[in-house]
Formats: C-alpha cells, sequence, structure tokens
C-alpha cells in the first residue's frame, strides 16, 4: 500500500475509495492533480470542510497538486437535501461569498514549487454552457432510473424534489471532466456524504472520454451525538472568526466528549 494511503488510513481520514489498490498504485507512479470542492451556500467553511483541507494538505506535502474547487454555479442550485429543498441565495450573495471561502481555504495550501495549488471557479465553465450542450453532451451519460436511486432523492419523492436540485449531480460530475480534460485532475476528495456525486463523475468521465479516474471519501466529522457538522446543522463551528470566535472554537475542542478526543487529534 503507498505510505500516504497508510498514514491516511491511520488518521481515519478514508472512509470510501473507488479502487484503493489502484489508487495506491497510481500514487506510486508519479505526482498527480487531484481536486476537492466547496460549495458557497454560506459565508463561511466550517469545521466539516476541514477534514478536506486537512486531506489535500497531506497530499500536496506528498507532492501531489491540488485544485481548490469553488462551486460559483453549483452554490447557486445547491445539493440537495433529504429534508426540504434549498432555499436559493440571490446570485449577488452567493459570488459574494464565492470571494470570501476563496480566501478561506487558500490558507491551508502552498501555491508555490512543483505542486502549487491552484483555486477553480465552476462558474467559469458552466455560465455561458447552453442548455441544449449541457444535456447533449452531460445529460445523455446519465440514466435517470440511477438518479431515482440515490438515497437523498428517494427520501425526497414523497414531499417533492425540483428539477434543479435533482440535476446538481449532473453539474458536479461536468467539474471533474473538466478538471480531467484541461489539469488531468484524476483524483477527486471529498466527504462520505458527497460519495454519490463523486463517483457519478467517476463513471461520466469513463462514458464521455473513456478514461480512468479515482475518488476517496473521509468520513463525516460527527459532534459526540453522530450529528455533522454540516452548514444547517445546529451548533455550526465556523471557521471564520466573526462568526465562531477563537475563544468559542477552542471552548468546543476543550468541551469535546472523551471518546472523540484520540479521532479529533489524529486528523
Amino acid at each position: 500500500m503507498n505510505p500516504l494511503l497508510n498514514e491516511l488510513n491511520w488518521r481515519g481520514l478514508i472512509a470510501h475509495s473507488t479502487d484503493i489498490e489502484a489508487l495506491s498504485k497510481h500514487l506510486d507512479d508519479g505526482p498527480i492533480t487531484f481536486y476537492v470542492g466547496f460549495d458557497p451556500s454560506a459565508p463561511s467553511i466550517h469545521m466539516g470542510n476541514l477534514m478536506q483541507l486537512i486531506l489535500a494538505r497531506h497530499l500536496q506535502a506528498a507532492g501531489h497538486k491540488p485544485l481548490l474547487l469553488v462551486g460559483g454555479s453549483t452554490g447557486l442550485i445547491g445539493d440537495p437535501k433529504q429534508t426540504a429543498e434549498r432555499v436559493m441565495n440571490p446570485k449577488e450573495v452567493v459570488h459574494e461569498w464565492v470571494e470570501k471561502i476563496r480566501r478561506q481555504v487558500s490558507r491551508f495550501v502552498d501555491f508555490d514549487g512543483p505542486a502549487a495549488a491552484e483555486v477553480v471557479n465552476n462558474y467559469d465553465w458552466t455560465a455561458e454552457l447552453s442548455t441544449l450542450d449541457f444535456l447533449r453532451d452531460i445529460g445523455k451519460h446519465f440514466s435517470v432510473n440511477r438518479m431515482l436511486d440515490r438515497e437523498v432523492v428517494k427520501s425526497r419523492l414523497d414531499s417533492g424534489i425540483s428539477y434543479a436540485e435533482f440535476s446538481y449531480v449532473l453539474l458536479q460530475s461536468l467539474d471533474y471532466l473538466e478538471l480531467f480534460r484541461k489539469y488531468n485532475c484524476t483524483l477527486q476528495t471529498g466527504g462520505s456524504d458527497q460519495w454519490g456525486n463523486i463517483t457519478a463523475g467517476v463513471e461520466l468521465i469513463r462514458r464521455s472520454d473513456k478514461g480512468k479516474v479515482h475518488a476517496l471519501a473521509t468520513p463525516l466529522l460527527t459532534k459526540a451525538d453522530g450529528t455533522k457538522f454540516g452548514k444547517t446543522e445546529s451548533g455550526t463551528v465556523w471557521l471564520d472568526p466573526e462568526m465562531t470566535s477563537p475563544y468559542a472554537l477552542h471552548q468546543f475542542f476543550l468541551n469535546s466528549e472523551d471518546e472523540k478526543v484520540i479521532e479529533y487529534l489524529k486528523v
């Protein structure tokens, strides 16, 4: 097994992989380019996102190039929740949040050297994309049957789900395809709650370009009661000092239950 993957596994940073042995060989064969995405559905990233940034730091330290994607277009739609339809934020608000999150994530990676990071915005390749081109070039590779089989979609069939949220998976998959074509990006990382979206991108690249790429998901960072650090969860711990003060952040970890201490320290 690749030494980096062994390290990530020890730290509890691996929940799923499309093919861990193939990924291990891919990492052994030389530096790769990988990406992780952050949607601006709030003015700040949160403690759960920190898992992805720490993973990106580990990968970059091993010589691999990070692409940090801030979702200027996907943030306008929103990944579907199991509970209810998201409230769409105004475009100008989302664009403002894009810049805030871009500045936040940029603090966690190195922009110099052979594995210099880049921050990209998926609004750049979707804003001018026509509906016809999107349906012909992307939509034709997706089976409605498989999309309906996703847990988050099935949970919303009775209460209803908009076509916008139903189609979110196509937009995220398009991101992976675009980065594969432009940067030869061959690994996408994300939280385990994004696994369906991530693997859909892997499949899109296989179908459209006959490409072989990989996916790696981290477990969700949870509080002692089992709830995740999501932007819509109560008690969110933000990484913006104006939303969660440094004192409150310190107190959160100081007051963490004993059973979570080792998990947090390993991460």
